[in-house]
């Protein structure tokens, strides 16, 4: 499907001098990848159509099917101080997910993981690289209980999940979650179809619920404390309130939006 630029509208959360943060929508890549077709729209893509004048540099990605918050430097060296700290572990990433099942109130998964290999996104990989080190904290913010029936069971559970990455694996919290048997829902690679399904036919949603909510870090050059959120939007607002979690995002995160 040809996407164009009308379909997407570049949200920034935050501007100065040196940094822009944005809030990428779920759908659309970040940087141009061969295994797409020409003239995909991209993040970055739009970031040069809003700044035709400047170089923005890229310090960190998400997922194609990921939305969230993102920040981009505008000159070379405030991007290598960016990249250093995001290496450091002095960033806080936040991000929520909607999972399979109830979790535990809260947790850390500490479990290395093998570097995925994609044939086709990199066929002279090696696919036989060491497991690395990933650490994940959660925290759970609410639950359902939906009288919906799914295989052999007469109900659906899921939670609402907090979760802050310590290190930045691919994939790493769906593989984490997967991994204590709470898969993310709307996940087609690490998730689980039926429940993928019930979402589709019974809330429309067909998206991966997975939201970089929140970064935090020490402006690489003021060195003033930074906390830039981006609210998931009105389409996640109306799932969680039939789940029943309408004022969840606002206690947790902010003001309540207009």
């Amino acid at each position: 499907m040809t996407q164009s630029c009308e379909q997407y509208t570049l949200e920034i959360l935050h501007l100065d001098d040196y940094l822009i943060f944005v809030h990428k929508p779920a759908g659309l890549l970040v940087h141009p990848s061969w295994i797409t077709p020409p003239g995909e729209v991209t993040l970055v893509g739009l970031l040069k159509t809003q700044f035709p004048e400047e170089t923005i540099h890229t310090v960190h990605r998400l997922d194609r099917a990921t939305s969230g918050v993102m920040v981009f430097a505008r000159n070379k060296e405030v991007a290598q101080s960016l990249q250093q700290m995001f290496r450091d572990r002095l960033v806080c990433k936040t991000y929520l997910c909607v999972t399979r099942g109830w979790t535990e109130p809260r947790g850390v998964i500490d479990y290395a993981l093998k570097p995925e290999y994609d044939k086709f996104a990199d066929p002279l990989a090696n696919p036989d690289k060491a497991p690395k080190e990933a650490v994940t904290h959660f925290r759970q913010l609410a639950c359902v209980e939906l009288p919906i029936a799914v295989g052999r069971y007469p109900v659906a559970r899921y939670s609402l999940v907090e979760v802050k990455p310590l290190t930045g694996r691919k994939h790493q919290i769906r593989r984490h979650m997967k991994h204590i048997f709470h898969p993310l829902v709307g996940d087609t690679k690490h998730g689980e179809g039926r429940h993928n399904r019930l979402f589709r036919e019974h809330f429309g949603c067909n998206r991966l619920l997975l939201m970089a909510i929140r970064l935090e870090l020490a402006h690489p050059v003021t060195g003033q404390h930074l906390s830039i959120t981006a609210h998931p939007g009105h389409e996640i607002d109306a799932l969680f309130a039939e789940l029943g979690w309408p004022e969840v995002v606002e206690r947790e995160y902010g003001e309540k939006r207009q």
